[in-house]
């Protein structure tokens, strides 16, 4: 992750903040339907990135949101360092198959 930079990015409902920090919050929100009345129900997990080498603190984001969150922003979120491979069009011989933006 980049140095000094604080951003939130949206995974359609789901709001996930990133600062700079060794620390992920992922916060949840639960509705349990009762006879009587819904119970909202909020969830934080909380994952300190200390001993993970910095080149890897991305891939442990989308591994919690994927897990927490059933979602996965993988190269499109403002502070990924992943490019996407994109494939070549048919008339592109020139190029090689799989190639970077």
């Amino acid at each position: 992750m980049k140095r000094n930079i604080k951003t939130e990015y949206n995974l359609a409902q789901d709001i996930v903040s990133v600062k700079t920090s060794t620390v992920i919050e992922l916060k949840e929100y639960f509705i349990l339907q009762t006879q009587e009345t819904p119970i909202d129900i909020a969830t934080t997990i909380k994952c300190d990135l200390e001993n993970v080498p910095e080149k890897y603190h991305e891939i442990v984001l989308n591994m919690l949101t994927s897990k927490y969150l059933n979602k996965v922003s993988f190269g499109t979120n403002p502070f990924s360092e992943c490019k996407p491979l994109v494939k070549r069009k048919w008339w592109q011989l020139w190029k090689s198959k799989y190639f970077t933006n």
